[in-house]
């Protein structure tokens, strides 16, 4: 049964928006241009593509990655992955970047049934509070960078729900500041 991993770079105040510079957001770009670069910070990075199974996106992160990550070198991986997008509103894939549109959380607690390698769930931050509301989410690796953004799409819902526990498997400081953080999901 493969596992679904919210994969994320996040503020210490929970803010996934915009890390990599996207329009629209007040502090877009902030893993570049307010944190010192350390390749050892993101070896998970390199780690997730070789672990993967497929990728697991929501429609807006599907529409941003399908006509940028195809031509990237550093994503020659997950360009062979086999994609999955949640959505209700998609009415059919990119032909730069195929992808399986499934229409309902059923339908990824349903892909969880087959076997496979871990389902990665990159951006996608609505998707992601989603599937952790509904007990999906097996498995977070962060990259915590240290820094207070304020405003900004959560990594985490505010749904008044019971207490999700999860367990520290492995972390890492690095000297810019930057924590990796992979908690498993305790059931």
């Amino acid at each position: 049964m493969p596992q679904i991993i919210i994969t994320a770079f996040v503020s210490l105040d929970g803010v996934m928006e915009a890390p990599g510079g996207e329009p629209g957001y007040r502090n877009a770009g902030w893993t570049f241009k307010d944190v010192e670069f350390d390749p050892a910070a993101y070896a998970l990075k390199g780690r997730e593509q070789e672990e993967a199974g497929g990728l697991l996106l929501g429609r807006r992160s599907y529409e941003a990655f399908a006509p940028v990550w195809p031509t990237m070198d550093d994503f020659a991986r997950y360009n062979a992955l086999p994609r999955y997008v949640v959505s209700t509103t998609l009415e059919q894939d990119d032909d730069r970047w195929p992808a399986t549109i499934l229409r309902s959380l059923d339908e990824v607690a349903a892909l969880k049934e087959q076997d496979g390698a871990p389902l990665l769930v990159h951006g996608s931050a609505e998707l992601g509070a989603r599937l952790a509301d509904a007990g999906l989410v097996d498995r977070y690796h962060l990259l915590v960078f240290p820094l207070l953004l304020g405003a900004g799409k959560r990594l985490f819902s505010d749904a008044d729900k019971d207490t999700t526990k999860l367990r520290l498997v492995e972390h890492e400081a690095y000297a810019n500041g930057i924590q990796m953080q992979v908690l498993d999901v305790v059931r």
